[in-house]
């Protein structure tokens, strides 16, 4: 889950700067409105450098909302990816053999046939959760009861006690 902690603050460092410079340009033109007020520049400067800036200040707030966007849909992707390795299985035994062959071809990397056996390699975050699931089993086994959560998970009490 660091690449996800890392994704976000590089979303909110440019979110950041892109709201820094645009608070910057909103300053330049008030500065500049009370010139033009003052006489000090004329009004075509006035009209050319404002709607430039007001242009970059658009960019801007499309920027800031791209960002926001992106941090969206990584949370929808990663839903969609677990209800795929939840599903997976289902999924897989109702497609046409060319959607199989493309379901196998994102979960898996590398399988090899070894005596009679197929040892598949699964490609991230596949991986990873086929190792949670595995070490889930493997601690549940040994365990008669799970009385809070999955030990995998925090199996110890959570912040939020009420």
């Amino acid at each position: 889950m660091a690449s996800h902690a890392d994704e976000r603050r590089e979303h909110e460092q440019a979110i950041h700067r892109c709201q820094v410079e645009y608070k910057r340009l909103e300053d330049r033109l008030h500065a500049m409105y009370l010139d033009k007020l003052d006489g000090r520049i004329d009004n075509a400067f006035y009209d050319r450098m404002s709607a430039q800036w007001r242009t970059e200040q658009t960019r801007l707030l499309r920027e800031i909302e791209r960002h926001g966007s992106a941090e969206e849909s990584y949370m929808e992707d990663g839903i969609r990816l677990l209800e795929l390795a939840r599903n997976a299985s289902r999924l897989f035994a109702k497609q046409p053999v060319h959607e199989k062959k493309r379901l196998l071809n994102l979960v898996l990397s590398n399988c090899q046939w070894d005596l009679g056996e197929v040892h598949a390699v699964f490609r991230q975050p596949f991986d990873l959760l086929a190792e949670t699931v595995a070490s889930g089993a493997a601690t549940g086994a040994k365990q008669t009861v799970v009385t809070t959560g999955s030990p995998v998970w925090l199996g110890n009490l959570d912040s939020n006690q009420d």
